[in-house]
Parts: C-alpha cells; sequence; structure tokens
C-alpha cells in the first residue's frame, strides 16, 4: 500500500520561506492522475485544508495562504511541493500530504488521506 512521506519542515523566522515535499513510498503511485493537497494543523487547534492541485494541474488555495503559497507537482522526482513565501507565525503547524479524497478537488473538499501521515513540522517565530 502506498504512503506519502512529508519532508521540509524547519523553524524560520517571520517574512521567510519553505518548500515541503511529499513523496509517494512507491515509485509506481500514479500520483499526477489524481488530485492532491496539503493540510495542516497547529497545537489545539482544528484542521485547515492549504491547498488542493488537480490531475490537469489547477490550483485552488484557503484564502488564508493565498498569494502566499504555491503547489506545484515535480514531475522529475514524482513528489507534490508546497512553496511556502512570507510565512507568518500564524502559519505554525504540522504539515501534511493528502490524495484521492471523495469529491472535487478543491480546498473546501479536501480530506486527509485513508493512511495516516507523519507530517513536517513548520515553525514560524522571530
Amino acid at each position: 500500500q502506498v504512503q506519502l512521506v512529508e519532508s521540509g519542515g524547519d523553524s524560520v523566522q517571520p517574512g521567510g520561506s519553505l518548500r515541503l515535499s511529499c513523496t509517494p513510498s512507491y515509485a509506481g503511485y500514479t500520483y499526477r492522475q489524481i488530485c492532491m493537497g496539503w493540510w495542516r494543523q497547529a497545537p489545539g487547534q482544528e484542521r485547515e485544508a492549504v491547498a488542493a492541485i488537480s490531475s490537469d494541474n489547477r490550483a485552488n488555495y484557503a484564502d488564508s495562504v493565498k498569494g502566499r503559497f504555491t503547489i506545484i507537482r515535480d514531475h522529475a522526482t514524482n513528489s507534490l511541493i508546497l512553496q511556502m513565501d512570507s510565512l507568518k507565525p500564524d502559519d505554525t503547524a504540522t504539515y501534511y500530504c493528502t490524495a484521492g479524497w471523495p469529491g472535487p478537488c478543491m480546498v473546501k473538499f479536501l480530506k486527509p488521506f485513508e493512511r495516516a501521515t507523519q507530517g513536517t513540522r513548520v515553525t514560524v517565530s522571530a
């Protein structure tokens, strides 16, 4: 069974940038053909969907990250990328990758992956 592995989290100052990656554990996983996305959860907070990208590479974002985050597929590494710029302290959270949820490929319908993933921790502080 395929698993999704997130990486790239770190501690940065406000205004900084980070690049998160999500790589399927199985190299043959047809990630290009399915909807994929990112969600995050801060300690003591509800889960928040962040970004989604369709099989034809249409992206949509939560209002809280629009204009600052970019979701793309890196075909060279078979990975899903979340480029995060102009980071704010409110972006502090553990970020999780997901794929293939039922329903439209939009942030508002995003669901966590069917198998739990480890996530990658992002901390934004001065």
